[in-house]
């Protein structure tokens, strides 16, 4: 008699209509094996099937779930949370608000985030949950289009790079924090033109009518970064100081995530709630400093001749997707790990929300002191709006916590803790994405394998944005590499899931994962508004001018964009359409490469099933439906 783990074998290989099986690998563990079927699957070799033997008999074994889940499903959304609010928050926009005239660009990012965000992040948790699949391995929902998993999760690589690199500037200031008084409250006396943070009365500098600088400026771009003034003389040598940080950020990430979403979801409960704490901290302190209403009647004064620059709406899209960590992948790898019928119209809904009001609580934050700077420096508000890019996060918020008169180095400590577990949250969202890529191709891969490996190279990486002009160069990377990248990806990825597939089917999906009906808002952003309101954005950043770089960082740029989306997309693409029956027609090959794989859909057999009977009767209601339009167009016009 055959013993349970046999007879699982057999019935994989031996179940019905099953497609030829081409290899199947076995590779032994400590108390159990893990097996591999690759089968050919309409001439695409697929990984149809990974499981363990011996670890999980039983339920789970028998309906043939085999992919990890969360432990609670409070893990979920506070990990989604963790991921989403992070650094597009609390770094990037409050510089991108001021950098598009405050209040003007506040309004655009609220309309943005409604027609184009939420609907997108519902959409990427939905073909997650559904399918139980990374962001590579979903696109069995159409093969000829996987080289767009691909790229973005070679785009989510790009970023861990300069994250990571934040996140070790964050911790260089965490260090400074203990030394008292706090380094960047007072000028040093090389500094000219110079004004303490803390205000105190002395003033280094040979013109008095020279504009002043605050110390909180100069100590980030002459002491922690060394910064250059531009790319022309190289990169230089990367900071020791900064690269032991960045080393440390990388051991903590790989320790969270060295036994998968076990570990990282344990932890999301510290990274996703304890920032709020520090955030309403400095929300009060930064609303009670001299001049800081001046800044915050800035960002909420609405400029409506600026709703007429495309550029501002462009910002806005840029911003919604940093924001929330669509068109990227993570989403969709997060919500694979849920089980099937988890309400994710509702952990949508508040993870959304949420990530909007952090925005706003940030805005008011940094307008609060941008107002403070002009005030003690004697200039408008929309005189600093050279601020920008990391330089705002480093130089705003130490100089606020520098006018606290009440332990300055307690808020000066607790307010780089938050950003530490912010970029923690955010960059252990993207390795995973990156990990959960790997090991959906290469199940055999052992986890801690796989996160070491990309600790190494994202280390690596990172030690270029730590050089003098490494903040330049991030610039080069993150319009080229990221902003222009995940724009063109995001693209693909909704014409995929909402035209290729189709809003009807998904909405099929929804119904019989969730059991509710899809309202016409969803069906009109997904069919018409979302994708139409991306290719806009996306023709606008055509014609965008970038900022003024050398001629070999411009080519760097583009070859960057080009591996990173078109190399990808054009050969898997290609690669899928190959595999196809050499006996049909190119047009024909291209039709059945864009269909789902076989065995698209649920991850249990039995939900399977069950699905495809619905799809069948799907299938032959729309096909009597499109019958009855066809005769009654032919007694009209025939």
């Amino acid at each position: 008699m055959p013993t349970q783990n046999s007879w699982n074998v057999d019935k994989l290989l031996n179940n019905g209509e099953a497609p030829e099986v081409l290899l199947v690998k076995i590779v032994p563990l400590q108390d159990s094996a893990h097996l591999t079927v690759v089968s050919n699957d309409a001439g695409d070799a697929t990984v149809n099937t990974c499981f363990t033997i011996g670890e999980s008999t039983g339920e789970d074994a028998d309906s043939g779930i085999t992919r990890e889940k969360w432990n609670k499903k409070i893990e979920f959304l506070l990990s989604c949370v963790a991921l989403s609010v992070g650094f597009g928050n609390v770094w990037r926009f409050p510089y991108t608000a001021l950098k598009n005239g405050g209040g003007a660009f506040v309004i655009p990012y609220l309309i943005v985030l409604f027609v184009v965000g939420r609907p997108l992040y519902y959409l990427e948790m939905v073909m997650g949950q559904f399918s139980s699949r990374g962001c590579v391995k979903v696109f069995d929902v159409s093969p000829l289009m996987r080289g767009v998993g691909v790229g973005q999760t070679i785009t989510m690589f790009t970023i861990v790079g300069y994250y990571a690199a934040l996140l070790a500037i964050a911790v260089r200031y965490f260090v400074a924090s203990f030394e008292d008084p706090l380094p960047w409250t007072k000028c040093q006396l090389s500094w000219e033109g110079c004004i303490s943070s803390n205000l105190l009365p002395e003033v280094h500098h040979r013109n008095q009518s020279e504009p002043r600088v605050v110390s909180a400026q100069l100590y980030f771009s002459k002491t922690v970064i060394q910064m250059a003034p531009n790319l022309e003389s190289g990169l230089g040598t990367p900071d020791l100081q900064l690269a032991l940080c960045l080393l440390v950020c990388w051991i903590c990430i790989t320790a969270m995530l060295i036994k998968g979403i076990k570990s990282s979801g344990k932890v999301s409960y510290f990274l996703a709630i304890f920032p709020y704490v520090i955030l309403m901290i400095l929300l009060v302190r930064a609303c009670t400093l001299t001049g800081a209403m001046d800044g915050i009647s800035y960002f909420f004064t609405p400029d409506f001749n600026a709703l007429l620059n495309p550029m501002v709406w462009y910002e806005a899209v840029s911003q919604c997707f940093f924001s929330l960590t669509i068109g990227l992948g993570a989403v969709i790898v997060y919500s694979s790990f849920n089980s099937f019928s988890n309400n994710i119209y509702r952990d949508a809904m508040i993870i959304s929300w949420l990530d909007t009001f952090t925005s706003i609580i940030s805005g008011v934050i940094v307008f609060g002191v941008v107002g403070n700077l002009a005030h003690v420096t004697n200039r408008n508000v929309t005189e600093l709006e050279g601020l920008d890019g990391p330089s705002l996060t480093f130089i705003t918020y130490p100089d606020a916590i520098a006018k606290m008169d009440f332990a300055p180095n307690f808020f000066a400590v607790m307010f780089f803790l938050m950003f530490i577990l912010l970029g923690l949250g955010s960059n252990m969202g993207i390795v995973q994405t990156i990990l959960t890529s790997i090991r959906d191709r290469y199940p055999q891969v052992q986890t801690w394998k796989a996160v070491l490996a990309i600790a190494i190279a994202g280390f690596c990486c990172g030690l270029v944005y730590i050089t003098p002009a490494g903040l330049h160069v991030l610039g080069v990377v993150e319009y080229y590499g990221v902003t222009f990248a995940s724009l063109t990806l995001v693209i693909l990825e909704a014409v995929t899931f909402c035209w290729i597939y189709g809003v009807n089917r998904v909405c099929q999906d929804i119904k019989f994962m969730l059991d509710i009906e899809t309202g016409l808002f969803w069906r009109i952003c997904w069919g018409l508004l979302t994708p139409a309101c991306i290719i806009v954005v996306f023709i606008l950043q055509i014609f965008k001018d970038a900022d003024e770089v050398p001629t070999g960082y411009k080519v760097f740029g583009w070859c960057l964009y080009g591996f990173t989306t078109l190399v990808q997309i054009v050969g898997w693409g290609s690669n899928a359409v190959r595999k196809q029956s050499e006996k049909l027609e190119l047009s024909a090959r291209l039709v059945k490469a864009s269909q789902p794989t076989e065995d698209w859909g649920p991850e249990s057999t039995s939900l399977k099933k069950d699905y495809d009977v619905v799809m069948r009767r799907y299938r032959e209601n729309f096909d009597d439906g499109s019958n009855v339009v066809r005769r009654a167009y032919r007694k009209l016009f025939q």
